[in-house]
This record gives C-alpha cells, sequence and structure tokens, in this order.
C-alpha cells in the first residue's frame, strides 16, 4: 500500500526513527542529572577513628561495612614509634579514591600498600569496597601486640 509516493513499510520506519531521535534526546539532555545523583564520591560515611597506640595497639578492633558504599578512614598515630599500617587484602578488593595527610591529596592509582608513620599525625583514606570478604589491617612487626584488626565487607 502506498502513501503519497510511499509504502506504509517506510512510513512506519520513518515514524520509529522519529520515536528513536526524541528518545535519544530526551536521554542526552537529562543524563548529566541522572549522573550527578549517582556520584557515589560525593559524601563519604564517616567511620569510628582507628588509633594507633604503643601501650594498648588499635582502639578498634573491626569493621563491618558494606560493598559499594564510599567510606573515610582517619588513622592517627601516637607518634611512639614508627608505624607501617597494612591492609593488603583490602588493597585489592577496593577502590581508593584519595589519600589526604594534612590537607594535601594523594590521588593513587591502583591499590595503596601501605600508611607508614613516623611521627604524631593522622591520614584520612577514602575508598568503595568492592568485593565482600574479610580482610586484615595490622601494623608491620606489631600483630602479636594487638596491633591486628579485620574489615568485614558484606
Amino acid at each position: 500500500m502506498r502513501l503519497g509516493g510511499m509504502n506504509l513499510a517506510g512510513t512506519v520506519f520513518i515514524g520509529f526513527l522519529v520515536a528513536l531521535a526524541a528518545a535519544l534526546t530526551i536521554a542526552l539532555v537529562t543524563a548529566p542529572e541522572a549522573a550527578a545523583q549517582g556520584n557515589m564520591t560525593r559524601r563519604a560515611e564517616r567511620l569510628a577513628e582507628l588509633k594507633i597506640d604503643a601501650a594498648t595497639g588499635f582502639s578498634i578492633k573491626s569493621y563491618r561495612l558494606e560493598t559499594g558504599k564510599y567510606y573515610r578512614l582517619r588513622v592517627i598515630s601516637d607518634g611512639r614509634d614508627e608505624y607501617s599500617f597494612r591492609f593488603p587484602e583490602l588493597s585489592r578488593n577496593a577502590w581508593f579514591d584519595q589519600i589526604v595527610i594534612e590537607d594535601r591529596e594523594v590521588k593513587p592509582y591502583g591499590g595503596v600498600y601501605a600508611l607508614e608513620f613516623d611521627d604524631e599525625g593522622a591520614i584520612d583514606v577514602y575508598f568503595i569496597p568492592i568485593r565482600p570478604g574479610t580482610y586484615e589491617f595490622f601494623v608491620e612487626n606489631y600483630r602479636e601486640s594487638g596491633m591486628l584488626g579485620v574489615f568485614e565487607i558484606e
């Protein structure tokens, strides 16, 4: 069947293309708003501070976290000794956004090997766990002194 020089199949196809173009236009116009609402790193949930103390070990031994949530962990050293705070399994199973030391940001590419404390101070670690599991954190050479804990990721 012909309509004004064009068959019915051609008319339906052109109608489909017009509808597709309209849908794509709407998607492109609303995409920036949707992306802004989905920014996972907009506000980090602040975890309880983890204090490293030569006399008592860690102030917290366990953190329960969820995959896909953005967290800030503040690690504070008493400065009584040099500490190498490590979390190798979490490093392989989380995305690290930034590490902040004295208002200076480090943007890691890949995992984080360790946080080294030579003196008293604090380091903020911003991350998103991506794989469930139980992952240890510890201070090298001080595990037996109570400097051992776990991240439990659900």
